[in-house]
């Protein structure tokens, strides 16, 4: 019976399990790898590109700033595109390309990446805040020529050796328009440290170009001031920052507008000022200006891993790795344990039948059992092999002693050769002959070569036949021996052979029959079968002895007499024959009852009449 393995405990169960524990370890190591580089490296990406964005828009708005047109502004492109690895285009807002550092006809970009206007910016500022409105670059007509600005530094200059007597290191920048500016290392106004002596006011007056500037655009500031309520009569007055920081910008310029003693906001004065500030600043920049970036053609590969990220995924694949040996070696030494013993098993001498133990309950354990199943079966055999070259010798020992006696008394001259020493040395010879073509027969089977030649076969008929051959011997031992056929019992059967099997049946009964018993042969058909049995009324078989009949050299009888028992191969015989038809031989018993041989065979269709 095929033993029932749990599923849990079955090889290929527990070996897929494994190799999904593995796959879903690598699935999520190489998911979190993914992600985590993946995310890294577009943070990264999108922080460089925004940087080189903001870089190629910060020196477009710087080259306006500075230029009243864009006619020049191919070099500057053709460095940056060098510079970032971008693909960097300007066009007017009609699309009229003025600069492209992709080759002629290259297609633009399906959108722009920002407008370059140097008045309308808040992109650009050296300290990294976001500006709301002009570019600080712009000079315009606040550019101061060189006499104007020879004077600045040298007030500049006295002023920042006023602070540095009183220990404060102060340092000159210059703004765009040419203006000095007198600042601290960290970039704030040193007015705020207590050095007010210092400011006398003078650096911060508007010199006479930037005072013609400042009129033009009280001009220009004053329509948008009527509009908003603010002109009434009144005086705009417009003055630098006193901190010096970018003094014309539009939030720097402190505006006042003074009437009937009142002071008008200063928030809708800046916003007239802005706009009037950009009027005036039009007509020293280039044209507003859209600009298209794209994937340079000589870029580097994008999304390098940085070392951090390398030694994530090296560490997250030795890791996967580790656990995966680990996790193999485990079970692969679960496996080959097993294995193992049973290959040394399997090598050691037949004479020791090594029995593995079965320590699992899977398919390993089961091939175990199976593997001690196989060592008893051939300690079994082996067993058998030694009892039957015994009992070979011991068949063919006592025959040959008797026929070598009487050879050799008829050799010395003390027996004379007469008819009956002849006819007894016959009887032996013809003991060998038969003990031979048994082990013929056997040999024959056990092969596979033994040769039946089947034909139509009347149950009856081989039932009479077999009886007839035995009747002699069973009058010479006082048994009755009767036939009983069903007239619909045939068989497609070999005659000789089943002749061969039947008698070999009835000669073991009559040996084991008393006088006045009886031995009976019968045959029936049972549904698709025929069913041969012969059934003595002797002494019966042992319960113990029952499983033993259809061995080799088996007897009943352990003394070996031909008087109680034959060469223990007939009832052999009888099963490999009914084998080779297709058929079973099976015997039932009771001690002191007799026993009952019962040969199942295939049954075959009578043949229909003549017609």
């Amino acid at each position: 019976m095929k033993r029932r393995i749990p599923l849990r405990k079955r090889l290929l169960v527990r070996l897929l399990s494994v190799s999904a524990l593995i796959a879903v370890c690598s699935v999520a190591a190489t998911a979190w790898l993914a992600v985590t580089t993946t995310t890294s490296a577009l943070k990264e990406e999108q922080g460089q590109d925004l940087a080189a964005d903001n870089s190629i828009l910060a020196r477009l708005s710087g080259y306006a700033a500075t230029h009243a047109d864009w006619a020049g502004v191919r070099g500057t492109v053709r460095e940056l595109a060098a510079e970032t690895g971008r693909r960097i285009a300007l066009t007017t807002a009609d699309r009229t390309l003025l600069a492209d550092s992709a080759p002629r006809g290259t297609p633009l970009p399906p959108a722009p990446a920002a407008t370059v206007d140097p008045l309308r910016t808040d992109t650009y500022s050296e300290t990294g805040a976001q500006l709301s409105g002009i570019d600080p670059r712009v000079a315009g007509p606040y550019r101061l020529p060189a006499k104007e600005r020879a004077q600045l530094d040298a007030l500049a200059a006295r002023r920042k050796q006023c602070y540095e007597r009183y220990g404060l290191q102060a340092g000159v920048v210059r703004t765009a328009s040419g203006r000095p500016v007198v600042t601290l290392p960290d970039g704030t106004a040193p007015a705020g440290y207590g050095a007010a002596v210092c400011d006398d006011g003078r650096l911060n007056t508007p010199t006479p170009t930037e005072s013609r500037a400042l009129a033009d655009l009280t001009d220009l500031a004053r329509p948008c001031l009527g509009q908003a309520g603010l002109d009434l009569g009144g005086q705009l007055f417009l003055t630098l920052d006193p901190s010096g920081k970018d003094p014309f910008g539009g939030g720097y310029l402190v505006a006042k507008y003074t009437r009937a003693g009142q002071q008008a906001t200063a928030r809708a004065a800046q916003r007239c000022i802005l706009t009037a500030r950009r009027t005036q600043l039009e007509p020293y920049v280039a044209p507003v200006a859209e600009l298209f970036l794209g994937i340079g053609d000589r870029s580097p590969s994008r999304f390098d891993m940085s070392p951090g990220n390398k030694a994530k995924v090296i560490g997250a694949a030795g890791l996967v790795l580790a656990v995966t040996v680990a996790v193999t070696a485990v079970v692969a030494v679960r496996l080959v344990r097993p294995l193992r013993a049973l290959t040394e098993a399997a090598g050691a001498p037949p004479e020791l039948h090594v029995r593995v133990p079965v320590t699992t309950r899977d398919e390993t354990g089961i091939l175990a059992e199976a593997f001690n199943d196989l060592t008893e079966r051939r300690e079994r055999i082996e067993a058998q092999r030694r009892a039957m070259v015994s009992d070979i010798a011991h068949e063919l020992r006592s025959p040959l002693t008797n026929i070598r006696g009487w050879l050799e008394v008829v050799r010395d001259g003390v027996v004379e050769p007469d008819p009956p020493l002849l006819d007894s040395l016959h009887e032996e010879a013809l003991v060998l002959q038969r003990i031979i073509d048994d082990l013929q027969d056997l040999a024959a089977a056990d092969a596979g070569t033994l040769r039946l030649h089947r034909e139509p076969l009347p149950a009856g008929d081989l039932l009479a036949q077999v009886a007839a051959a035995h009747r002699v011997a069973a009058g010479a031992a006082q048994v009755a021996l009767r036939t009983e056929a069903d007239a619909a019992a045939w068989l497609d059967a070999d005659p000789v052979r089943m002749r061969q099997a039947l008698g070999n049946l009835v000669s073991n009964a009559l040996r084991h029959t008393p006088a006045d018993g009886t031995v009976a042969l019968g045959a029936r058909r049972d549904g698709a079968d025929v069913v041969l049995t012969v059934t003595d009324t002797g002494t019966g078989i042992a319960p113990e002895d029952l499983p033993h009949v259809f061995d080799r050299f088996w007897r009943a009888e352990k003394s070996r007499s031909r008087r109680t028992g034959g060469s223990g191969l007939g009832l052999p015989i009888v099963r490999h024959l009914v084998a080779a038809h297709g058929g079973t031989a099976d015997a039932a018993s009771e001690p002191g009852a007799g026993a009952v041989f019962t040969l199942r065979l295939p049954a075959a269709e009578p043949p229909g009449d003549e017609p």
